[in-house]
């Protein structure tokens, strides 16, 4: 049985050539971006085209983009996020998601922990400093003296508290989410973000970009931060306001932050203008074990859809409802 692929996502079968040969076993027909980049909003339907089947990544799937592929049947994304995919339209037009939820989660956790060292230690200004010709040794802070705050303890902020416990004696974590998970009882107190926002050193975010948490964090949020806190976002473009993320750096309103995704992606924003934060390009789930994984799986329930199989990770219903949300709310 053969079947039109397409897949969206880059690089695509460089670390782990296994999805690659599972499709070909299956007999199957694909094609790989060629543009070798993440696809722009102007550009998805145009390169999806007539294509059946997509193994996707983070680039938007919209209402427009489906109405303008009518013969797209099924979206097997390459990782977790679900933001960008118009699932309410998906669903109307009976086209089938699937994502990978539990490959990336790894991978993510431990960027996060090195990230928050990285603030605290000021690593990256060192080696900006020295490129610069300046040798100044400059005092930070251990993690394991911090009080870290974790918003959002679902699969990745989970394994971070599990991390930060395990592996920095003396540290004390708080942590919010709207379900606590009680197997982590003994290594967080729970509490409400706004104590997290005034009394942490480190904040990690690790919720999805639902319409509860657009724009969680902003001005107001901002200056409930003690001055010498740090900032993580390893979670979603969106969750906090870029503008106000940039002037509180500015201001001394916060100290530093990492951020790995963005409003807006690849970015060229004002945050690449300052030095108290470091910048990296969505690659939360960039290690070769965590990419190959994902790809192998996306590709996997590709397979099963072209065999009339059902998904093993489907897109849960709960989505649909957040999704259905996010509408009424625009």
């Amino acid at each position: 049985m053969t079947s039109t692929i397409f897949i969206s996502t880059i690089p695509f079968g460089e670390i782990d050539p296994e999805p690659i040969r599972l499709m070909k076993d299956a007999g199957l027909e694909f094609s790989i971006n060629a543009l070798g980049r993440k696809l722009q909003p102007d550009e998805v339907a145009g390169v999806y085209g007539d294509n059946a089947i997509i193994i996707a990544g983070t680039e938007p799937i919209t209402r427009e983009v489906m109405a303008a592929c009518p013969n797209l049947k099924a979206i097997c994304r390459v990782g977790i996020g679900l933001d960008g995919i118009d699932l309410t339209e998906a669903r109307a037009r009976d086209i089938a998601v699937s994502y990978t939820p539990d490959a990336p989660s790894a991978a993510v956790a431990e960027l996060t922990v090195g990230l928050m060292v990285d603030l605290l230690r000021n690593i990256s200004g060192a080696d900006r400093e020295i490129r610069g010709g300046t040798w100044q040794r400059r005092a930070g802070r251990r993690l394991s003296l911090c009080k870290v705050g974790i918003i959002g303890a679902g699969r990745i902020g989970g394994q971070v508290i599990r991390h930060l416990s395990g592996g920095f004696p003396g540290i004390e974590i708080l942590g919010n989410d709207i379900e606590p998970n009680a197997s982590l009882d003994g290594s967080v107190t729970w509490t409400d973000k706004e104590t997290i926002y005034r009394e942490c050193d480190v904040i990690s975010l690790h919720v999805p970009l639902t319409p509860e948490t657009e724009n969680m964090i902003q001005t107001a949020e901002l200056a409930l931060f003690k001055p010498d806190a740090v900032l993580v976002n390893t979670a979603r473009g969106g969750i906090v306001n870029e503008r106000d993320l940039a002037q509180a750096l500015r201001d001394g309103t916060l100290a530093r932050a990492a951020f790995d995704v963005f409003s807006e992606e690849p970015y060229q924003g004002e945050l690449t203008e300052l030095e108290n934060i470091v910048l990296t390009c969505h690659l939360g789930s960039m290690t070769q074990d965590c990419r190959a994984r994902m790809e192998i799986e996306a590709t996997q329930e590709a397979i099963r859809f072209v065999r009339g199989e059902a998904f093993h990770t489907p897109v849960p219903e709960a989505e649909y409802g957040l999704a259905l949300k996010r509408i009424e709310k625009t």
